[in-house]
């Protein structure tokens, strides 16, 4: 795995102490509306680097949580195998966001763990 991926044990031991994590799904609306992991915001892989650019207030107003600092460790990226949350961890680290991951083994790892 690289630096940027995080792993399912590792995201499960981060959702049950991490208050500030900030786990983001990039799959498209129809996919979420199947099926989702608690906690999560969505935010669709073509609007990673616009919603990421939003000034904190915007964030907050938009999404209803608060906009992670540039230095946060709990920014986590996923979406249904691990291709499209690398890219938008990619674009995020782009903006600035460099301890950005993604969730390798996406929703479809989560939800057969998960027994969903």
């Amino acid at each position: 795995m690289a630096a940027a991926d995080i792993s399912y044990g590792e995201l499960k031991a981060l959702i049950d102490k991490a208050e500030g994590l900030l786990l983001v799904d990039v799959r498209s609306k129809e996919e979420v509306d199947r099926g989702h992991i608690q906690g999560s915001i969505h935010i669709p892989l073509d609007q990673v680097e616009s919603s990421m650019s939003l000034d904190a207030s915007a964030f907050q107003e938009k999404f209803g949580v608060p906009k992670p600092l540039l230095d946060s460790p709990d920014l986590v990226f996923h979406c249904q195998l691990g291709r499209r949350g690398a890219v938008a961890t990619e674009k995020a680290r782009g903006l600035g966001f460099q301890k950005a991951r993604n969730y390798t083994g996406g929703y479809k790892e989560w939800s057969e763990k998960e027994g969903k």
